[in-house]
């Protein structure tokens, strides 16, 4: 059966937010090295966004690499830099070709050099496109964006541009690093891990949340489809009743 047929369309999340993960297992279970499996985990990232788009969700964003990760052997950060240059460089012909725009949030400036650079020309060269934006988490982490935003507006508030009576959950989500793009209605995990591991804590609030054990890199378009139903079967009560909501 074509999973794709049993989505109601009229009834899409407008923004998934995926954390990724399973790459190094998955290598390790094929006999490969971790980068084996981020490498394969490109193909995933692919296909998953072309599905995203097709279906007519607005908003995908994938985490790509936490603050945390930088405690990972030297080798497999260095080349986890090195392969989204390079992916960079290859996939926004195909971003361009979808009518897909690039975003990223997190504390960009800390990345290397070619990959902030790459990072920002991909940005400025699909920042026309309108059909979905792609949004990469990069030396992203949720508490860092809340303290930043924090950190705004205590200066706000001390340099007589804001009232503490005007701080309330619309100019905070205003101050985050996601300011304009509506909180993701369904957060998916791959490879069996049941956590958010500081990845997008005010904005999930919400969210609806599917684990599969699926590894990143074995999760194509029918594993999206399946998220996306099960999401659909879901009631979604916001902390009233039942009878509330419908």
């Amino acid at each position: 059966m074509d999973l794709k047929q049993l989505i109601d369309t009229d009834r899409l999340p407008k923004h998934i937010a995926i954390i990724m993960d399973g790459n190094g297992r998955w290598a390790k279970q094929h006999g490969q090295a971790r980068v084996f499996g981020h490498r394969n985990g490109v193909k995933a990232v692919r296909e998953t966004t072309e599905a995203a788009a097709e279906l007519g969700i607005k908003y995908l964003t994938l985490y790509a690499f936490s603050t945390e990760n930088w405690g990972r052997p030297k080798f497999e950060v260095d080349a986890l830099m090195t392969l989204l240059v390079d992916t960079l460089h290859k996939e926004i012909s195909t971003l361009n070709k979808n009518n897909i725009r690039l975003e990223a949030i997190g504390d960009l400036s800390k990345l290397p050099s070619s990959t902030y650079r790459a990072l920002l020309e991909g940005i400025a060269n699909t920042s026309t496109n309108t059909r979905m934006t792609l949004v990469l988490a990069l030396n992203y982490s949720a508490k860092w964006e809340i303290l930043e935003a924090t950190r705004q507006m205590a200066a706000l508030v001390k340099d007589g541009k804001m009232n503490l009576e005007d701080i309330n959950e619309t100019t905070f989500a205003n101050a985050l690093s996601t300011r304009g793009i509506p909180d993701p209605e369904l957060l998916i995990r791959t490879s069996g891990e049941n956590r958010l591991s500081n990845f997008l804590l005010w904005q999930l609030a919400y969210a609806e949340f599917y684990f599969t054990p699926t590894m990143w890199p074995d999760f194509h378009k029918e594993q999206f489809f399946q998220a996306i139903i099960d999401f659909q079967n879901r009631e979604r009560r916001f902390g009233k009743i039942s009878e509330q909501v419908v």
